[in-house]
């Protein structure tokens, strides 16, 4: 969950979440995860479709919005304009930059909520993650940003004030890009992090699902308190729009929920489609941002 999540939300009634122990006593590490529907899809677009996206993305998939503000939530000094939106399929942190966004900002996919920040933090860099932004105050909580072997920037947040969002309908994928020489350190760091689980690895996945038909790519699943990732292991030749994904959306019926999406005002980059009995599309909503949509299993 991002800072400017909580902000546009408002502070919720809870008392703080207390501490955590980042370890067992085997020294096992545990997730500092609150729950996947608190770990937000950070989307920037511009200013001027802000209002666009939003509304062409509730209408294609749902939920709700909370107001939108405008609050500086980065450390050095910045404005932007900022909205939750709470939707079945997922949860986005909405910014609209009316200043130019600090680095890095703006490179980070997700916000992980976490339970407690410093054990997390440290978790993070004893994995072998980076601290990409060191830790920061703002109003109702701390926040940094780690980056993960093989270039993934995530930022995590931790807050005075426990939020109460419903479980999501389906949980989405954070879809990953990575070359063969950076999986095996990525795994290793970022499973150790989360506490999560390899549930599939698939040495031969069909190419059409990243655009290339008659090739094989290696594609992981993993599992974690944060939610699920998809891990694509290929040789960086990609067809637009593949790799420019951030997320991958279940939904009960792809060809409806494109239909939906269109008529908002999205655009089908990739029409559905059937690769190994699974249904997918690639959609580009109002202000660029691009996301996979697939039938839910």
């Amino acid at each position: 969950m991002s800072v400017v999540a909580l902000l546009a939300a408002g502070c919720a009634s809870t008392t703080s979440a207390p501490s955590s122990e980042s370890t067992t006593a085997d020294a096992k590490p545990i997730s500092e995860a609150v729950g996947p529907q608190y770990g937000s899809v950070h989307v920037y677009v511009d200013p001027s479709r802000f209002d666009d996206f939003v509304r062409s993305w509730l209408a294609t998939f749902g939920g709700t919005a909370k107001p939108a503000g405008i609050a500086d939530v980065t450390p050095t000094k910045s404005q932007t304009r900022s909205q939750l939106v709470l939707s079945p399929v997922g949860t986005l942190s909405v910014f609209g930059f009316l200043t130019p966004a600090p680095f890095p900002f703006g490179s980070e996919r997700t916000g992980w909520l976490l339970r407690d920040f410093d054990a997390g933090i440290q978790q993070a860099r004893a994995s072998g993650a980076v601290l990409q932004v060191a830790p920061f105050d703002d109003p109702i909580g701390r926040d940094a940003v780690v980056t993960f072997p093989g270039g993934l920037n995530t930022q995590l947040d931790w807050h005075t004030s426990v939020p109460n969002y419903p479980a999501l309908r389906t949980i989405p994928d954070n879809r990953v890009y990575l070359s063969p020489d950076a999986v095996d350190a990525f795994l290793k760091s970022y499973l150790t992090f989360s506490a999560g689980t390899v549930t599939a690895d698939d040495p031969s996945a069909d190419g059409a699902l990243i655009g290339k038909p008659g090739s094989t790519f290696r594609q992981i699943r993993l599992s974690s308190g944060f939610g699920n990732t998809l891990v694509l292991v290929t040789d960086g030749h990609l067809p637009h729009p593949y790799g420019r994904e951030v997320a991958g959306y279940a939904v009960d019926d792809v060809a409806a929920t494109v239909a939906k999406a269109t008529a908002a005002g999205a655009e089908a980059l990739v029409a559905p489609r059937d690769v190994g009995g699974a249904t997918s599309a690639v959609l580009q909503f109002p202000g660029g941002y691009i996301a996979e949509v697939h039938q839910a299993g």
